[in-house]
């Protein structure tokens, strides 16, 4: 079972996850794997370590990347994006696949790093408008009440009848009346006329169906800066002018130059890649004009990103120095070896994981957080249907996943959905419109019924299950 976090006692400003506690986390939601648990956690582990070094020993301290061997749906993936979670780390998936798919010139190598930027500024921004979001949510009420009955009146004071002050201080004291029953939602029907900015974006059709990477990283931006913003007006519900209002002033409370600093920071300190079917883009010396020939200069181009470089981005350069990768494929018919010397030297640590058994898939089914029993539980529940899976039903279902993963194809975990789905079909399909009892038990038996035909016809498991 998952151990309870530890935390470091050093340094409690950190608070960082040990290495044990980083395994005790994962295990909340993999089951097995221990090698591949034990790996990142140390890899995650030295990053915090090497924050605490000297400065002129810390730029020295490269990252050990990893790269993670097994078959589909054993939790590589999972393991990654787990850890990313975790360490609170900008984290991307990309699959090197997709850079072979228009031949060598397939997608730019380099927008994993951009993207990864996006993904770091956007967390950082959310985090940072959070912090001012009470403060924002102020200043946007206050806005709905100058709309509603502004603080000073615009009349013209008469010289001959001075203002004594009594209108202001009605009008003061409306606006709080208006401000208690716009809190007690009592305005929520009424409307206000709000400005908001259009979208001059669609320019970008011009172009064709390219992306930014293709047109450049700040043409987009060079694009907005030359046409004008332009604003429209919009009667709204004041609640919803409350939302436009809020975003608004949150906006302008941010800092984004320093939200910028902060993300880049993360990237080039934190910043975790993960390379899926690393494995599709080795070379197994076929035809020299081949796409063996694609292959490897998708390799050649990951080279520099994985050694170290700087990347140009729309928000400046990051170094790529200390981001951490993580490769992983099946490796059926290449072997890490097949990759180039100068690739493989970058990935000096490997872990196989393995095929998942009878009993793993048990685990499965019940241990984790998310497990799949608690899934479908939670989803019945949302129809005030209860359902209870004995053991002998769990136990069955995972033992039909291993014979069909066996006998078809092997796709790991993720033969369970099928088999969860395909089992489940007629209740969820009938549920609430055609239900006896608002209590269902799944047993052995029924699970039997139910699937044993199908995985006993090898030719019909291929296409259900």
């Amino acid at each position: 079972m998952a151990k309870s976090s530890k935390l470091i006692k050093s340094d409690p400003s950190k608070r960082e996850l040990t290495p044990r506690a980083i395994v005790g986390e994962l295990d909340k939601y993999i089951i097995g794997q221990d090698a591949a648990k034990k790996s990142v956690a140390i890899a995650l582990r030295n990053r915090w370590r090497r924050q605490q070094v000297p400065e002129d020993l810390r730029e020295e301290i490269m990252p050990n990347n990893i790269i993670l061997i097994g078959p589909t749906g054993v939790g590589k993936t999972e393991i990654a994006r787990r850890l990313a979670r975790l360490s609170n780390a900008p984290f991307i998936k990309v699959e090197a696949s997709k850079f072979t798919e228009v031949g060598y010139v397939g997608r730019d190598v380099e927008s994993m790093i951009r993207d990864l930027v996006e993904i770091a500024v956007a967390g950082v921004r959310s985090e940072k408008t959070a912090e001012v979001r009470d403060r924002a949510k102020a200043l946007a009420e206050e806005r709905v009440l100058d709309e509603l009955i502004p603080l000073k009146s615009t009349k013209r004071v008469s010289v001959e009848a001075p203002d004594n002050g009594n209108e202001e201080e009605e009008r003061r004291q409306t606006r709080e009346k208006l401000r208690k029953m716009l809190r007690d939602g009592d305005l929520d029907k009424r409307t206000i006329e709000v400005q908001v900015t259009s979208d001059t974006m669609p320019i970008m059709q011009v172009f064709g169906p390219l992306g930014g990477d293709d047109l450049g990283a700040n043409f987009q931006d060079l694009l907005s800066n030359i046409m004008p913003k332009k604003t429209k007006a919009r009667r709204v519900p004041i609640p919803e002018a409350l939302r436009i209002f809020e975003q608004e002033e949150a906006q302008k409370l941010v800092d984004m130059d320093g939200v910028i600093r902060e993300a880049v920071g993360r990237v080039e300190n934190n910043g975790i890649v993960f390379i899926d079917e690393i494995d599709k883009i080795a070379t197994t010396g076929g035809d020299p004009r081949g796409p063996d020939v694609s292959r490897e200069g998708v390799q050649k181009d990951l080279l520099p990103i994985v050694e170290g470089s700087t990347v140009m981005t729309k928000y400046g350069t990051v170094k790529t120095d200390h981001v951490l990768f993580i490769a992983s494929g099946a490796f059926h018919t290449a072997k890490p070896s097949d990759l180039i010397p100068e690739l493989q030297g970058r990935f000096p640590i490997r872990v196989e994981l393995n095929s998942l058994n009878e009993d793993d898939f048990y685990k499965i089914l019940t241990m984790p957080e998310n497990a799949l029993i608690k899934q479908y539980t939670a989803l019945l529940a949302a129809e005030g249907v209860s359902i209870k899976f004995s053991d002998d039903a769990i136990r069955e279902i995972a033992k039909i996943a291993t014979e069909v993963n066996e006998q078809v194809e092997n796709i790991g975990a993720r033969r369970l959905h099928t088999i969860m789905t395909t089992l489940l079909e007629d209740i969820l399909f009938d549920v609430p419109d055609k239900i006896e009892s608002d209590k269902i038990e799944i047993s052995g038996a029924l699970v039997r019924e139910k699937l044993s035909k199908i995985v006993r016809d090898r030719d019909l498991s291929k296409y259900i299950l």
